[in-house]
This record gives structure tokens, C-alpha cells and sequence, in this order.
């Protein structure tokens, strides 16, 4: 039976509600009591569900206890593989961590259909990453820049203990500009760095330059006469998850005839699939969705391999609303008899740091790919996203998405309903031959229970 979480109404729940000073303190055990004890009616059963996913090797248990912080259990993902991709004339096995039934399916189809047709080429156009030292500054335009002018070579000099081994691997600090942007709000400027992190995504290494840069940026202007009356005032400095220059390109192309069983519908198949890509590039209400699809699958490679999804997804939407209007992230056209689908996208992942090295699925999906580099994972995961892109919009423009989406939602039905494994056999065999919907399949578990309870009474 499901555990019922208290439904109070929120004024009333507050009054109800237990407080808590120095949570994170406590034990993990002392956590669970308190939480289980305050905010469910059956506590002892919330604490058997919390507990049945906890991980039955301890080390491990503790090391996924450490990834985050109020650890009480673990929240489990499907890990699936999605096999037959040939990116750059090599084979694939992707890993994907995902939870909606189709994506996986859909990937390992389109990779399928495009491994004999050539497969998919890959580039990584660009690799740099960026981040700002926020500030404002009240005084003179002019004063503030040959202030800078005269201070660049001392703030790259001062980040040199924290780049020298990120050097060794072909990365570090590359530039340092002076952005005004005082149009948009009042003494606003930036200092404006960009970076290329080699095999890491980079992110603690950039927060770290940044922040030494800000205070060597700062303390200089302490000894200027100029800035006695008007400080320089630093408000922060971050990384940009927005990396427009860290890009790559994936792509596939063949003859037109060659996309279907018959010319004809080959053709129809084509010209259909081209407007329904131009139709996500001028519609935001549809591109939307069209992108989500995309991000179904990188999404899920971004995970197995242990990278900040968060990042990718922020970055990719920015990215699609570049030119002022939300748009598709992929394109399409037919040129002399060729079929082209692509995609352009910001991806900056990394195979080194961060969980690659803690978490054993990350490191198993990062070996099923052959220990990629940086660039290699990029190109991986634009590739799966070009799949998702193609199977998706595939379906839309012939059969529709519902009949194979639902063919692999029947089983979520199924487990719903508490489907016994002799009704599952039954309806799994139905459902070949028919379409599957939710009432659909309720009418047929309907029908299968009512005749064994006739059955049963006779």
C-alpha cells in the first residue's frame, strides 16, 4: 500500500510543522526519525521505503551519502544502453540514464537506421568557456580602462599557480577583456575571461581564477590616486554556463531515395521531415517541445557520464533563443538529391573531475565509450540528440508520436495497475497487434479480471 503523505492545508500544516536548528549534524539515522516522525502518518513505513534503496555495500552506500547534502537514501535511475551508432565511421554503445520509456528505444532505432546510410559526422568547433568578474565603478570611463590596460598582464600573471598544470594538458587562461556595460546599468562593467579546461568541464578551476583575479584586480586599485574617491566595487565573479564558443556539430545525410522502401515515399518522407523542421525554426510554441526531444537524449548521456545536466540544458536554450526568437536547435534540407539533417549546439562537458572519477556507473559508461576525451564525449552526445531529433520527428511526420510511444508506456501502465504476470503476457500479446492508449489497455485488464472471476464461480 502507498504511503499517504499529510494533506493539510499549508496555514494549517505550518502550525503542525516541526522546526529544526542544526539539521545537517545530525546522523543519518537521527534525520530519517525526525523527518518520518513529523511529516508522514505512517512513519514506520516511510522509513522501511527510505531505507530499501539505501545501497547494501556500505562504502559505496557512504560514498553516495557524500555526493550531496540531508542524504537519506538514493533516487534510482534506469541505466540503459542505446547500441549501433557509428559516429565518425566508429562504433558506439551509449550509455543513457533516463526514466521516460521511449527515449532509449528511439535512440538505438535512429542510430540503427543511420549506420547503414554512413552514420553520423562529428566536429567540435570550438571549446571555450568564459566567466565574468562582475563590478561597478562610478568613475570615469577613460580612467577605469587605462587602469586595466595597464593591470591585464599582472591579473593573467596572478592565476599562474592555478594554471600551470591545466597548461600542461593544452588548457588555462586565454584573454582578459574589459566589457563596458553601463548602457544597461548604471557603472556596470566586467572583466571578461575566457578559458579552455582540456578534458575537465572546469568549472572549479574558472570560479577559482575568477576570484583571484577579482582581488588582484581590487588590491591594485587601492594604490591608484584615482580610485581613493571612486573604489572599484566587486559584486561577484562566476562561471557562464552560456558558452556559445564551446560548440559542436553533428550531421547526417543520404540520398533521398534511400530514406524509405520506395522512391516515392522516400520523397514524401523528406519534404514532410524539412517542414517540420522549418516549422520548429520559425514557431517557438513548437520548438519547445522539438528541443525538449533533442534534450531527451543528451540529456541522458550527460548524466550516465557524470556531467551538470542543469548546465547543458540552461546553455542549449540560451543558445536556441540567440538570435532575440526561440528556435529549433537542428536543421534540414534536400540539395541535389541529398537529405541533410544537423544539429549545432553548446556543450561543455568534461571526462575528468568531478564524478567521472567517484561515481563506478560514471566511470563503467565512460569505459563503454572507449575513455573518451572531451571533444570525443561532445561529439557523442550531439550525435545521440541528432537521433532523438530524427526519431522523433520521424514519427510526427508519419505514424504519429503516440503509437510507439505508448507501446513503450504499457508497461508503466501495467505496473500501475498492479497487473499480475499472467495478465501482463496476455496484454503484451494483444497489444502487438493493436494500439495501444491508457483506456485501451484498462479495458483489457477490465476484461481479463472479469472473466476469471466468472470463471472462478462457476
Amino acid at each position: 500500500m502507498a504511503m499517504k503523505i499529510l494533506t493539510l492545508p499549508f496555514k494549517l500544516l505550518i502550525l503542525f510543522m516541526e522546526y529544526i536548528s542544526g539539521f545537517s549534524k545530525l546522523s543519518k539515522t537521527e534525520k530519517i526519525e525526525w523527518l518520518t516522525e513529523n511529516f508522514f502518518q505512517d512513519a514506520k513505513e516511510a522509513d522501511q521505503l527510505i531505507r530499501k534503496y539505501w545501497n547494501r555495500d556500505e562504502k559505496l552506500q557512504r560514498l553516495h551519502d557524500e555526493f550531496s547534502e540531508n542524504t537519506i537514501s538514493n533516487y534510482y535511475l534506469p541505466f540503459g544502453i542505446a547500441p549501433n551508432f557509428k559516429i565518425n565511421g566508429k562504433p558506439y554503445v551509449v550509455p543513457m540514464a533516463i526514466e521516460e520509456s521511449s527515449v532509449v528505444a528511439a535512440a538505438s532505432k535512429a542510430a540503427k537506421f543511420w549506420q547503414i546510410r554512413g552514420g553520423f559526422k562529428a566536429e567540435v568547433l570550438n571549446t571555450l568557456k568564459t566567466g565574468q568578474v562582475h563590478f561597478l565603478y562610478e568613475g570615469e570611463r577613460e580612467v577605469i580602462q587605462r587602469f586595466f590596460k595597464d593591470t591585464k598582464e599582472i591579473l593573467k600573471k596572478s592565476v599562474e599557480h592555478l594554471t600551470r598544470n591545466m597548461e600542461k594538458r593544452g588548457g588555462g587562461l586565454l584573454d582578459i577583456e574589459l566589457k563596458d556595460k553601463t548602457e544597461k546599468l548604471d557603472n556596470y562593467y566586467q572583466l571578461d575571461c575566457s578559458f579552455k579546461t582540456a578534458n575537465a568541464m572546469g568549472a572549479n578551476f574558472i570560479n577559482s581564477c575568477l576570484e583571484h583575479i577579482a582581488e588582484t584586480f581590487e588590491k591594485h586599485s587601492w594604490t591608484e590616486p584615482g580610485f581613493k574617491e571612486q573604489p572599484i566595487k566587486i559584486i561577484m565573479s562566476i562561471l557562464s554556463n552560456y558558452v556559445p564558443e564551446c560548440l559542436v556539430r553533428a550531421e547526417v545525410s543520404a540520398p533521398v531515395e534511400n530514406l524509405m522502401k520506395d522512391k516515392k515515399s522516400s520523397v514524401e518522407f523528406a519534404e514532410r521531415f524539412v517542414e517540420a523542421i522549418k516549422i520548429a525554426e520559425i514557431e517557438p510554441k513548437r520548438a519547445v517541445t522539438h528541443n525538449k526531444g533533442i534534450m531527451n537524449g543528451i540529456d541522458a548521456v550527460v548524466l550516465a557520464t557524470g556531467n551538470d545536466f542543469r548546465a547543458i540544458e540552461a546553455c542549449a536554450h540560451a543558445y536556441a533563443a540567440r538570435s532575440g526568437q526561440y528556435s529549433s536547435l537542428t536543421s534540414a534540407k534536400i540539395e541535389d538529391g541529398i537529405f541533410s539533417f544537423w544539429i549545432e549546439i553548446p556543450l561543455a562537458l568534461g571526462t575528468v573531475g568531478g564524478l567521472t572519477s567517484l561515481h563506478p556507473l560514471v566511470s563503467l559508461a565512460l569505459e563503454m565509450l572507449g575513455n573518451p576525451s572531451a571533444e570525443d564525449l561532445m561529439m557523442i552526445a550531439a550525435s545521440v540528440g541528432l537521433a532523438q531529433n530524427f526519431g522523433a520527428v520521424g514519427s510526427l511526420v508519419t505514424t504519429g508520436i503516440q503509437e510507439g510511444h505508448m507501446k513503450m508506456h504499457l508497461f508503466n501502465i501495467l505496473n500501475q495497475h498492479e497487473a499480475t504476470e499472467e495478465e501482463r503476457e496476455i496484454i503484451v500479446e494483444y497489444f502487438k497487434k493493436n494500439v495501444v492508449s491508457h483506456t485501451a489497455v484498462l479495458d483489457q485488464l477490465e476484461n481479463i479480471r472479469t472473466q476469471k472471476k466468472l470463471t472462478e464461480n462457476k
